[in-house]
């Protein structure tokens, strides 16, 4: 198990980070009541880009649900036949309606949907660095610097009068791809969920802009209502010969030979299947997932 090395007392009269953890549990409403939340289902609403625009009802429009150990998923699985899903059963992965297939992700892609918390910071292997005081949107905040196990690293910034969050911030490039921006994640509008704090509104701000890139909203929270850990997975599906060709594809990405022997062996075998604007997807897939060197003789194959 990793630890954080602090000072036993720290200087200028700061609380150590024990002290800061700590009183952040109480503020979101004890370890008791915090484990007792073993599944949260949370329906609401989310604008990208920009705010969600002025005099626009709030409803429940997005799905996203958490259960213990690990689980998350967003997309309601009740929904057949969605244009996108994207869950962690124990890996990344996303699910895309057109040209329909699920894709397990890795970099950039896979960061994006990991989610932590400073509580039970010890048992999940992050380490934790309190790095003093910082004035935070209008908040004088603690700063704490985590760092997962995998060695990700955000700050996360409590607020030095109620110890919730108020921010943290991370580096990561807009939807896996582009220049990495540096931006702010604002938690507002706590609510008491059984017992617990929540934040029913989050902003995202680019930081050297003050420029709002996302919003959302929650509308309702569901807890401790699943119990099967299925609907964090790819939905089972019936793949039609393209289907499975693109995922071979897909999961051959790593070995150039073996991409475009399983290519051109679909071309052979299947010449009546348009193929091109399937190829040009998981080509893209490919690049944004680590096989970028792989995708000029992907699609150089669809032009012969």
């Amino acid at each position: 198990m990793l630890v954080a090395c602090v000072p036993a007392a720290a200087p200028g009269g700061l609380l150590t980070l024990d002290q800061v953890v700590g009183k952040h549990m109480q503020a979101l409403g004890g370890s008791d009541d915090i484990h007792t939340l073993r599944s949260i289902v949370i329906r609401g609403m989310y604008h990208e880009p920009g705010p969600i625009p002025a005099g626009t009802p709030i409803a429940a429009r997005n799905y996203m649900a958490f259960m213990r150990p690990y689980y998350e998923v967003i997309g309601d699985p009740a929904v057949e036949h969605p244009g996108l899903r994207e869950g962690f059963d124990g890996s990344a992965w996303e699910y895309y309606g057109d040209p329909g297939i699920a894709v397990r992700t890795v970099g950039a892609a896979a960061a994006a949907t990991r989610q932590d918390s400073l509580v039970d910071y010890g048992e999940k292997a992050t380490k934790l660095e309190l790095q003093g005081r910082e004035n935070v949107g209008g908040h004088d905040t603690y700063k704490i610097l985590a760092t997962l196990a995998d060695g990700f690293q955000k700050y996360v910034y409590l607020d030095a009068d109620t110890f919730l969050i108020v921010a943290d911030r991370k580096a990561a490039p807009i939807h896996a791809f582009g220049q990495s921006i540096n931006s702010e994640d604002r938690f507002e509008d706590y609510r008491s969920v059984q017992g617990v704090q929540i934040p029913f509104r989050i902003l995202e701000v680019e930081l050297s802009t003050g420029k709002i890139l996302a919003e959302s909203r929650k509308v309702s929270i569901e807890v401790n209502t699943l119990r099967d850990v299925s609907i964090f997975s790819p939905a089972p599906y019936q793949r039609t010969p393209l289907q499975q060709f693109l995922e071979q594809l897909y999961l051959e990405r790593a070995d150039s030979v073996s991409t475009m022997y399983t290519y051109y062996s679909f071309r052979r075998t299947h010449s009546e299947v348009d193929t091109r604007a399937g190829v040009e997807f998981v080509g893209y897939q490919m690049a944004k997932n680590g096989g970028l060197r792989y995708l000029g003789s992907v699609i150089e194959g669809e032009r012969f």
